[in-house]
């Protein structure tokens, strides 16, 4: 199962979508989030999900690597669906025991469904497209103007951008600990509720040293080079908008523009 996470993930690329400036890319990823829900119709994610493959297919992305991040979420999803199709009323289509089924609660079951599993795609390109450097830049730019009331800005984008870039770490070390507990006859999943809470404990503990562990080695290394904060610091590579993000930019805001109107009509 933790394997199947992919959320910090980068991967690595030369495309046009990876050369695409990370606080337009932000700003992009948002209004794609906000353009989601204004669809109220299945016909309207058909452009949605073309506009996704195009993405991918333009960076380059493995679809395995990109589908697999919807894994652990399958239950939150089918959750979802099944809540919104029992649950909702409107005009009954058939009826399963004392359980009624409407035309309205299949409509708005796939519409949740797709929506979640479009929503988990969209974003998760952002990060397998920006590298942790660029994302840090990104959000520091997109909070600047906060420092005037006082926010700080580069410490809040540092500290998320450590916390996605350390999910793949944690994964990591959890299925080395799960092994390593099994091996010494452990036991993850058999027994009620409370027996599976009971034996976390071998899990969590050790799993929770190394998190601190990591994190003292992290300030002791920042401290060595000097860290002090955002003021007055400078960077090795500035961010600049050139002429292709501007082009992508439109481009994107066109397209949401047009599936948020259509929609509304």
């Amino acid at each position: 199962m933790f394997k199947d996470i992919t959320i910090g993930q980068y991967f690595p690329g030369n495309s046009a979508v990876h050369k695409y400036d990370p606080r337009l890319k932000i700003i992009t990823m948002i209004l794609f989030i906000v353009t989601l829900f204004f669809i109220k119709s299945m016909y309207m994610y058909i452009p949605v999900v073309l506009y996704l493959v195009l993405v991918i297919s333009v960076a380059k992305l493995p679809i395995r690597m990109v589908f697999k991040g919807l894994r652990p979420l399958r239950w939150i999803i089918l959750i979802t669906f099944i809540v919104n199709l029992m649950f909702t009323p409107g005009e009954e289509i058939f009826r399963i025991w004392k359980i009624s089924i409407t035309d309205t609660g299949l409509n708005i079951a796939l519409l949740m469904g797709i929506r979640l599993i479009l929503l988990v795609l969209g974003t998760s390109i952002l990060t397998y497209t920006t590298s942790p450097i660029e994302l840090t830049d990104g959000i520091e730019a997109l909070l600047n103007p906060l420092r005037k009331i006082g926010v700080p800005s580069h410490e809040i984008a540092m500290m998320m951008t450590i916390a996605l870039r350390f999910i793949p770490t944690l994964i990591e070390e959890t299925d080395k600990i799960i092994k390593a507990q099994m091996a010494r006859g452990a036991d993850f999943e058999s027994g009620n509720l409370m027996r599976r809470a009971k034996n976390l404990v071998p899990l969590l503990v050790p799993l929770f040293i190394n998190s601190f562990r990591r994190a003292e080695e992290l300030a002791t290394a920042m401290e060595a080079r000097c860290y002090r904060g955002g003021d007055g610091r400078t960077k090795m590579n500035e961010l600049k908008i050139v002429n292709s993000d501007i082009v992508m930019l439109v481009g994107n805001l066109v397209f949401y523009m047009a599936i948020v109107l259509v929609s509304r009509v």
